[in-house]
């Protein structure tokens, strides 16, 4: 987990002065892990801490002003069936506090104005000039938080029900920052979830020399002759993953025709098609649900990270 700046810069931009509750520590059991925080305003929140009794008590004390380190035993205190308890930091944020944060990480002394402690200090000279960013902790009498920045780069190709369904599924999610591209802005929803870039391209295949080569891509537009140049682009520029949206029969064909625009056998099976889980149907929340839990799961992690080796 990780401090969501653009989130909260958001949430202050539209709510004004808000509260963040954040898992400070852990001891046992807990719903959430240390970092996992939720923005609250007067009437809404954002983020989870793991719901129940410990967010919706959290959740009423951030709206009374209750600020500063909490500790819940979730059993015995809140009637949960975690056996552990939690300490929780609650913090007011506003647009000028929002402004001084500099750097990768967020660190700041709980109450006060402590100096920070030289275990604090030592956090903070490996992340500059080692590039290693702390984990989430409270130490000493300080938080200190890494600022988020999405670790995995998505492109989703095609704004249609099985796109939209995609950005739906995908967007909560804080390590993956999706690019959304389609041939015309009609071609997307009136809005567009935070953290999803939407480009609109009368040539999307143009852009793909603009692709991280370790972005992952997911391959649904209304056209197969876009589908296939699109396949055409990535396999000449690369990728950690892409998934075609497509029957077995399409697949056959593609795989004909990218042989005959000059690719290998063995690079042309770096594409997956068809993506999903056919057990769980062919609506498009169910492909989505489908590409979703792959695109999470371990195997498939090991899997980018030995092509991006390779």
């Amino acid at each position: 987990m990780a401090f969501d700046l653009e989130e909260l810069r958001a949430a202050v931009a539209a709510h004004g002065p808000v509260a963040r509750v954040v898992i400070a520590a852990i001891r046992g059991s807990s719903p959430r892990e240390v970092g996992a925080a939720m923005v609250v305003w007067e009437n809404g929140q954002s983020g989870t801490i793991g719901g129940g009794a410990l967010e919706f008590q959290a959740a009423e004390a951030a709206r009374a002003g209750r600020l500063g380190l909490s500790r819940h035993a979730l059993g015995p205190e809140l009637g949960q069936c975690c056996g552990g308890a939690v300490t929780l930091l609650t913090e007011a944020w506003d647009a000028a506090r929002l402004e001084a944060i500099e750097g990768e990480v967020v660190a700041r002394p709980v109450s006060g104005a402590a100096p920070a402690p030289l275990a604090v200090k030592r956090l903070l000279a490996r992340a500059r000039g080692q590039g290693v960013a702390p984990e989430p902790q409270l130490i000493e009498g300080w938080m200190v938080e890494p600022v988020l920045k999405p670790a995995r780069q998505l492109w989703i190709w095609g704004a249609g029900h099985v796109g939209r369904a995609l950005v739906e599924v995908l967007s909560p999610l804080p390590d993956i920052a999706i690019t959304w591209v389609d041939t015309g802005v009609e071609r997307f929803p009136e809005t567009i979830p935070a953290g999803v870039t939407r480009v609109p391209a009368a040539r999307p295949a143009d852009l793909v020399p603009y692709a991280p080569r370790e972005a992952e891509h997911l391959i649904l537009t209304y056209s197969h002759e876009l589908d296939l140049e699109l396949c055409n682009r990535l396999l000449r520029h690369d990728f950690a993953f892409a998934g075609l949206i497509g029957s077995a029969t399409k697949w056959a064909r593609f795989r004909s025709r990218l042989a005959a625009l000059g690719h290998g056998s063995q690079q042309i099976a770096r594409i997956t098609c068809p993506i999903g889980d056919p057990a769980l149907g062919k609506h498009p929340a169910s492909i989505a649900i489908g590409v979703a839990a792959r695109l999470l799961s371990p195997a498939h992690g090991e899997t980018t990270r030995k092509e991006l080796r390779a």
